[in-house]
């Protein structure tokens, strides 16, 4: 099958970052043409402009809609996209100069209509976005889930790097209206469709993560909040691994409350751990500083999707309430 590739982008309020991303398609050394589609989600600052200035250089459509999330934005791209592949990418991404070259080859050798890649973070990104890649991304955070490669039975690809053959797209209609999670559960619909998903290792985007302390904490909330939804969308999909940062939370309360009250070596695994991420994400980043935001953004993450995950599970598992009703705020309309 000759594979014609269409980049689907959503965007939102972000012609900077449309910028950035487009002048990164300049760098790749594939031979082949692609086309380029702009999703504008009912933005009050719009990228048209921003696409103008690169309508000449490269294949590229753009097209404004009125807001109803990113799931939604990515299929009206693809409704629209002429290619037979596609590739879903997240705003705030860069592409290293390998990338579609490495995506063809793979596909070409070895096609699946599914595939995913990693995220990592470029050597222009701050430090707080390079600490939290490295909690969203290390095997002693995440167990690398989403920078390793894994069995094809169960990745699940997320949408910031992640491809869709026309096919798939068209049998499993795309992605849903809940966010964020929408990926995952597309990932698990394609898997029920009798598809196969992929990680591509060499595969990965520059995940710049437009984020502050505040702006990660409702981040991984969401996530938690997701998670016991998915699970019971997906039965098979549930893993004992998702209840993690939640019992982390109750080992950090109970060690330092044994520290305090029983005895100080009680705290001694608690800090062990804090100084491996210290060091690995340190060595890893080259920068101390950028080890000790990490163990900031560990407490961040495990604590903002451990509680939320445990809140979920309580009112979606348990309670079996309607997850539309319960957490609304999941859900675009």
């Amino acid at each position: 099958m000759l594979l014609k590739y269409s980049f689907v982008i959503p965007v939102y309020n972000r012609p900077q970052e449309v910028r950035e991303l487009l002048n990164s398609f300049f760098e790749l050394d594939y031979s082949g043409d692609f086309e380029i589609v702009i999703v504008e989600d009912g933005s009050s600052i719009t990228s048209e402009e921003v696409v103008d200035e690169f309508s000449d250089k490269l294949h590229i459509s753009y097209y404004f809609k009125e807001n109803s999330g990113p799931g939604e934005s990515r299929n009206y791209g693809m409704q629209r996209a002429k290619g037979n592949y596609f590739i879903i990418l997240d705003s705030d991404c860069l592409l290293p100069s390998h990338y579609l070259t490495a995506v063809d080859e793979f596909l070409k050798n070895s096609f699946y209509h599914c595939f995913g890649g990693a995220d990592a973070a470029h050597q222009s990104f701050t430090p707080l976005q390079k600490a939290i890649n490295y909690t969203m991304t290390s095997f002693f955070t995440t167990g690398g889930i989403r920078g390793s490669e894994v069995s094809v039975n169960s990745f699940e690809p997320r949408s910031f790097n992640m491809g869709i053959s026309k096919e798939v797209f068209e049998k499993t209609g795309g992605y849903g209206k809940i966010h964020p999670g929408e990926d995952p559960d597309l990932s698990q619909r394609i898997l029920k469709a009798g598809y196969k998903t992929v990680f591509l290792p060499n595969a990965y985007v520059y995940h710049k993560r437009r984020i502050s302390w505040k702006k990660f904490h409702i981040q991984v909330k969401k996530f938690g909040m997701v998670r016991p939804i998915l699970s019971k969308w997906h039965p098979s999909s549930a893993k004992i691994t998702f209840w993690f940062p939640t019992l982390f939370v109750l080992f950090t309360i109970a060690s330092i409350l044994g520290a305090l009250f029983l005895s100080p070596y009680l705290g001694i695994p608690l800090a062990s751990y804090l100084v491996l991420i210290l060091i690995d994400s340190s060595i890893k980043n080259k920068s101390v500083y950028i080890g000790v935001l990490s163990v900031v953004a560990v407490f961040i993450q495990f604590f903002g999707y451990g509680l939320a995950f445990l809140k979920s599970s309580f009112f979606i598992g348990l309670l079996n309430k309607n997850p539309q009703e319960q957490f609304p705020s999941l859900f675009f309309k």
